[in-house]
């Protein structure tokens, strides 16, 4: 199966099970996708694999603002210079969400990608977290590495979507 076959497998998925309409279009620099709660967008610019990861991945934030205050507040901001029990929340949040995403891959049929989400989840936090320590954006790619541990997946709850937010002001860095 191409990642073109699992970007279109997924996208159905998450519009017939769960009723988030999945938009390609433009997002503005330097966002890579955007979600209220109630949508998910990706941006028309991004390569297959990159907008593979985005659509689970915002899924995975989509489910988590909808089922938590916390994590809804948590994952509006940026945060320059956060402390250390700050950037504890963040990779929490961030690793349940890519767990969500493991969820999704395998209820949608897609078994075979597991060590690819968990290497891409790796990489993106590793940028994510210099991103808020530094300011600074490197190359994404440059955080690569293989062999990252695998995600555990996370059943998904029962949850209705919600425009959490008035406009497009959700962020994804």
């Amino acid at each position: 199966m191409s990642l073109h076959d699992v970007f279109n497998r997924l996208e159905r998925h998450i519009e017939e099970r769960y009723g988030i309409p999945v938009r390609v279009r433009d997002v503005p620099n330097p966002f890579t996708g955007d979600l209220d709660g109630a949508e998910i967008h990706v941006d028309y610019d991004e390569d297959i694999e990159s907008a593979v990861f985005i659509v689970a991945h915002l899924f995975g934030h989509t489910v988590q603002w909808n089922t938590s205050a916390d994590a809804r507040e948590l994952g509006y901001r940026l945060y320059p210079n956060p402390s250390e029990a700050l950037v504890a929340r963040l990779i929490a949040y961030e690793r349940e969400a890519c767990e969500y995403s493991l969820q999704l891959f395998h209820d949608a049929g897609v078994t075979h990608l597991d060590q690819w989400l968990a290497d891409y989840a790796a990489c993106d936090l590793a940028y994510l977290l210099d991103f808020y320590r530094t300011g600074t954006r490197r190359p994404f790619r440059s955080y690569w590495t293989t062999g990252a541990p695998l995600l555990t997946a996370r059943p998904i709850p029962p949850f209705t979507p919600t425009k959490w937010v008035s406009r497009w002001t959700g962020i994804v860095v």
